[in-house]
């Protein structure tokens, strides 16, 4: 039986650069960003994404997530894959898979899928399903 972890988290750094780009506006952007969450899922994470953006400027994204920190009651880190997402030009939105094998110290085991949104400008929230082998 799984347990739901929820939380927010907010945009700590964001350090965005573009590696190819088109006449029209399109482009392929590579961004580091760091975040600090809290609630069922407490501590600060890193994150590379991979984006595509179109002439219009909204995305697809991939990318991979390390957190460390706690998730419930115990401690450590794990990597969280970006398995899908989008950006509307207001919002990002992802599912999420963690990363098997990932987990550290007390998280070892941790299994789970879940799902983000993060408006522009605004507090992002998380929801992740999860349980240990």
């Amino acid at each position: 039986m799984s347990t739901r972890a929820t939380g927010t988290f907010k945009i700590e750094g964001w350090d965005e650069k573009a590696y190819s780009e088109s006449d029209d506006g399109a482009k392929l952007t590579r961004a580091a960003v760091k975040q600090a969450f809290s609630g069922d899922i407490e501590g600060e994470g890193t994150v590379e994404w991979l984006m595509c953006y179109r002439p219009d400027q909204t995305a697809d994204f991939v990318g991979l997530q390390r957190i460390v920190g706690a998730l419930g009651e115990r401690s450590g880190s794990f990597v969280m894959l970006q398995s899908a997402g989008t950006f509307d030009g207001k919002e990002a939105r992802g599912e999420l898979s963690v990363v098997p094998g990932s987990g550290t110290e007390e998280l070892r085991g941790l299994r789970g899928t879940g799902e983000f949104s993060a408006p522009m400008g605004s507090t992002a929230s998380i929801t992740l399903d999860y349980d240990f082998d």
